[in-house]
């Protein structure tokens, strides 16, 4: 679908912009107008916020010296000196052989109001790109370590030039990085949607002044979306609204991993609850899908060494080994007594030999969606539920990729969305559209 259908791009009133400081306001009166804004989110990141402000500003001053542009700092009360280290940063462009930096770069460092969390510091990034009526706009992370000045080519040239609407990252991970987005969250939007972008929950994003409009209108700003279910969220009306989308590739990201088998429960629980809420919005959208394409990738693939991650299978197994013992009743009233079944001939097998299959796998994922949306229990209580279910998956996969490189286990990522495409009619025949 093409960009043009994108919700209106028209200026909306200001009685429905975002609260911004008076301090804000008077700094946006000075810039007036930028083609190009890149927000970063944050909170006490003093130790790493000013190498990506660095980055940043060397990527736009190389790439884009005859652009306005301008860097918003969307801060969530930082005691550090996050704020302080943003306005201290300074770039010596002649030592990196920038010469031609015709439009010097502003800066904009603003608390955000609202729900504490991410959603609302990039609401107010919004806002301000669409007060600034910018054509493209970027999001990174604060606490990245990885970012590099080519970074900002590659999430804004393709809106700037190319006419795309939404660029998602495509990073290289280690196999045990990310196991939230490969065991459920890439293989389930892959399905839903029809689109193969492999970083949904990315974290670095690129997006046209279109999209912002968008993603402004939509009433989610009191929810869950605005602590950190914005990422997928993000990415799921991009796609859903018929935005142009594309993915870039930016090498590695190199931040602080965990242990797969630490407590994720937090996070699962807010990314899952934005997925599933996100299919009740948009059943019009996912129902009428079968199959995925690729999604188009720019820039240079390279191989990079990635960050070992030390797991501890053990520990996974025992926790969903105990999940089977406290959370039994729950499973059966949310999943079915057949599911419950089969994960309970996996009480007494060796470590070794432990597996959730990927069709068992699949059908736990999409009943948990069918539960969700029918309200068979709490929505709290299910998401809380899962974590067990998922740190049983995640031993399965290590112990199927123990001796595999990251490129080979890879595959088995696409094997499991391969399974959440063909068993996509289970969902599809047993979801009640008329609950919405």
């Amino acid at each position: 679908m093409g960009s043009d259908q994108v919700v209106s791009s028209h200026p909306q009133p200001v009685s429905s912009s975002v609260p911004l400081t008076a301090e804000t306001e008077a700094r946006l009166q000075s810039v007036n107008e930028a083609e190009i804004l890149v927000g970063i989110p944050s909170y006490n990141n003093v130790d790493t916020i000013g190498h990506v402000v660095r980055a940043v500003s060397a990527g736009l001053a190389k790439y884009f010296p005859g652009h306005r542009a301008v860097l918003v700092n969307s801060d969530g009360g930082s005691t550090d000196g996050t704020a302080e280290a943003v306005s201290q940063v300074v770039v010596d462009y002649g030592a990196l052989l920038i010469s031609d930096q015709q439009n010097p770069l502003q800066k904009i460092i603003t608390p955000y109001q609202g729900i504490p969390g991410k959603g609302s510091a990039f609401r107010t990034i919004f806002e301000i790109a669409r007060r600034v009526n910018a054509k493209a706009c970027a999001v990174v992370d604060s606490d990245l370590r990885s970012i590099t000045p080519e970074w900002i080519e590659l999430l804004l040239r393709p809106i700037l030039e190319e006419g795309y609407d939404y660029v998602a990252p495509y990073y290289l991970r280690h196999k045990y990085d990310g196991t939230i987005t490969n065991s459920v969250v890439y293989p389930l939007t892959r399905a839903l949607y029809g689109q193969r972008i492999r970083q949904p929950v990315g974290g670095d994003f690129g997006f046209s002044g279109r999209l912002t409009e968008h993603y402004l209108d939509q009433h989610v700003w009191g929810s869950d979306v605005a602590q950190f279910g914005v990422d997928i969220w993000m990415t799921t009306e991009a796609v859903a609204s018929g935005a142009r989308v594309c993915q870039s590739f930016l090498g590695a990201k190199i931040h602080n991993p965990k242990d797969p088998s630490s407590d994720l429960s937090a996070m699962l629980m807010q990314v899952l609850g934005a997925v599933f809420t996100l299919m009740e919005s948009h059943y019009g959208v996912w129902s009428n899908v079968q199959g995925s394409s690729a999604v188009k990738l720019y820039g240079f693939q390279y191989e990079v060494g990635v960050e070992p991650i030390n797991v501890n299978v053990e520990r996974m197994i025992a926790l969903f080994r105990q999940g089977l013992i406290d959370l039994e009743p729950i499973w059966e009233q949310a999943l079915g007594r057949d599911i419950v079944s089969q994960l309970n001939s996996l009480r007494s097998v060796s470590a070794s030999d432990f597996r959730i299959t990927d069709d068992l796998w699949v059908r736990v994922v999409y009943e948990a969606a069918l539960a969700y949306h029918d309200r068979r229990i709490p929505r709290e209580h299910l998401i809380k539920s899962l974590t067990p279910l998922y740190l049983g998956r995640t031993a399965t996969f290590v112990l199927e990729t123990q001796g595999l490189t990251t490129m080979e286990a890879e595959e088995r990522v696409e094997q499991l969305c391969r399974v959440f495409e063909l068993n996509k009619s289970y969902l599809i025949e047993r979801w009640k559209p008329e609950r919405q």
